[in-house]
């Protein structure tokens, strides 16, 4: 180890140090009054026992160490080496017949005030860089609360003692008992969750800081709920992984977010068995630079896949991931294709240049309201025939695997969007054959932050300063995070053997005017500043989303948010007579389409539903 100038510093010291505590135990063994002859013995021996104690320091070490960072590794070595010293001390004295007196207890005391001002010199100055005493060093720091008292917090409070960032932490809250009254580093555990509330009025507190990383969505959203209610702000830990890896600090404390609270567990994927579908493989996903498909790329390219094929009809979303695929997956070929789905020519001349083993079909037509009257036909086009197209080309071209983007409603649909969706599914079912392409769907609900959802509209209405528009007090949807449904499509795209309808967990619903009401509340208002207007159901609209049909069960699969719906069978005969309709037809007659829908997809109701 080279010494630099700071070690030498600490050497030096700790060569002070030991002095003073050999001759403090001969002051301490004579009750502060050492004898007059034994003052000529302790300072002869200091010339045998400090350079011994030297050496033994820098053997065990001591140097290497930050004292900034001093922990109970750096306290144990400190002990050894001290400890070993002492040993050594009485031993050393009596084989070079050193003549001083040295009584016994002052060969006890030595080690024991040398400990003292070895490790407590250590923690006082890594307390006094940490900034403990942040509230006195920093009268202007806010007071806050921390929601948890587990790893992340214990976390939390060592980064804010080193960067107070403008807080001091006064109480923590647990719901577990055994934690209740109990101190991590320094700072009580005043109660449960729930009584949030009640102490941040006790403590004079504005602001809660969730440390709660790994805990349950469900326990997130509670406490967030009630710190709403009370009018705290609440701020929240990125996850403990990213913390302990550096990759953020305590300055990432951000407010929290509606995916915080509708999110979910994470997704177990089969990692392995991706790794043999993707891993080396060239792969093909229409609408890439969409939502979903776009998330899909991302996932994707984490398996390497030899060749990734974006198709996109948008310049500007396919511009826009053809510049970040790069960035964050260097080693990728990126394959950036402009093309529409009802295409034929393309896309044949696409997918069979670039022979993708799997395809992810995601392009669609997805607004509800904008398809159910003046775009119906376009609709019926994009979404079916563009899925027809793009499954004829993998049938023809040797694709192992076309797996389709569908819609929770496609179940009963009461509207063109949902209707186009369960016909594209049919679709799919039809061309199955039992061997070559297998075709899989998988359906699932909204996603948050998706282009046209209603979380996007909702927050520029909130910074609008409202109203929120809300169609109906009990309209009720499920939520998924764009990356949770991008996975489960993964793992349903391998677990899919040809002809399935997966079904993804989108857990409880949730009614979009409570939904309103918690982002106003995020927002720092209340709904007396930002009231919420109901508009009325628009066209096509159901109250409630169904994930199954009523004459539909599903059977579990091996994956906990996965199950195949057993869907109503499909009579092939239909499929040729659906296909001249799809190519030769070209209607705008809106009631004329639909009329075709209802005739192709029995369980569409044309009436709203509710």
């Amino acid at each position: 180890m080279t010494a630099n100038p700071r070690t030498i510093l600490i050497i030096l010291y700790d060569i002070l140090v030991a002095a003073l505590a050999w001759l403090g135990a001969y002051w301490l063994r004579f009750n502060l009054e050492v004898r007059p002859q034994f003052v000529q013995d302790e300072f002869s021996t200091l010339a045998w026992v400090v350079p011994l104690q030297a050496v033994v320091f820098w053997r065990f070490g001591l140097y290497r160490g930050i004292w900034r960072f001093a922990s109970l590794p750096d306290l144990k070595r400190i002990v050894m080496a001290v400890g070993v010293a002492a040993l050594l001390v009485p031993l050393v004295l009596v084989l070079f017949r050193v003549s001083a007196v040295v009584p016994r207890s002052v060969l006890i005391l030595d080690p024991l005030l040398l400990l003292m001002l070895m490790g407590g010199s250590r923690l006082a100055y890594r307390a006094w860089k940490e900034h403990r005493l942040a509230s006195v060093l920093h009268p202007d720091s806010k007071p806050v609360l921390v929601a948890g008292a587990g790893s992340a917090a214990d976390f939390l409070l060592r980064e804010l003692a080193r960067n107070p960032a403008g807080f001091h932490v006064v109480g923590l809250l647990d719901d577990s008992r055994d934690k209740l009254g109990r101190l991590v580093q320094g700072i009580p555990v005043l109660g449960p969750l729930d009584e949030v509330a009640a102490w941040a009025r006790k403590k004079g507190v504005d602001d809660v800081v969730l440390a709660l990383p790994s805990a349950a969505h469900a326990v997130r959203k509670r406490i967030t709920q009630a710190c709403a209610e009370a009018g705290l702000n609440v701020l929240t830990v990125p996850s403990l992984e990213d913390l302990v890896a550096g990759r953020v600090s305590v300055a990432s404390l951000r407010s929290i977010e509606l995916d915080d609270l509708l999110g979910r567990d994470p997704v177990q994927l089969d990692d392995s068995g991706l790794h043999r579908l993707l891993t080396g493989q060239v792969v093909m996903v229409t609408g890439a630079g969409g939502s979903i498909g776009s998330e899909l790329c991302r996932q994707i390219a984490r398996f390497e896949p030899a060749k990734l094929v974006l198709f996109e009809q948008s310049e500007l979303a396919l511009y826009s991931m053809e510049q970040e695929l790069p960035q964050r997956f260097p080693g990728l070929q990126i394959i950036p294709v402009i093309g529409d789905v009802k295409n034929a020519a393309w896309v044949n001349r696409v997918t069979a240049e670039h022979r993708p083993a799997v395809v992810f079909h995601a392009a669609a037509y997805k607004h509800v309201p904008l398809m159910e009257n003046a775009n119906a036909w376009e609709a019926v086009k994009n979404n079916v025939l563009g899925t027809q197209v793009v499954a004829a080309a993998a049938q023809a071209h040797g694709v192992g695997k076309f797996v389709m983007i569908s819609t929770d409603k496609a179940v009963n649909p009461t509207n063109v969007m949902g209707a186009t969706k369960r016909l594209a599914e049919m679709a799919c079912q039809a061309m199955q054959r039992a061997d070559g392409t297998r075709f899989v769907s998988v359906r699932f609900g909204n996603v948050l932050g998706s282009s046209g959802s209603v979380i996007p509209k909702f927050q520029k209405q909130i910074e609008a300063g409202g109203p929120v528009t809300v169609t109906h007090p009990e309209i009720t949807r499920y939520f998924m995070s764009i990356p949770e449904a991008a996975q489960l499509v993964l793992q349903a795209g391998l677990m899919g053997e040809g002809g399935e309808i997966f079904v993804l967990d989108m857990g409880e619903p949730v009614k979009i005017a409570e939904l309103a009401k918690l982002m106003i509340r995020l927002s720092g208002a209340d709904e007396e500043r930002i009231r919420i207007e109901y508009t009325g159901l628009r066209p096509g609209e159901k109250l409630y989303e169904e994930l199954l049909a009523d004459d539909e069960s599903t059977l579990p699969t091996p994956h906990p948010k996965l199950r195949v719906a057993k869907a109503r069978t499909v009579d092939v005969g239909w499929y040729a007579d659906c296909l001249a309709w799809l190519a030769h037809a070209d209607t705008r007659d809106e009631a004329a389409v639909k009329r075709q829908l209802r005739a192709w997809v029995p369980e569409y109701q044309m009436e709203s539903k509710t």
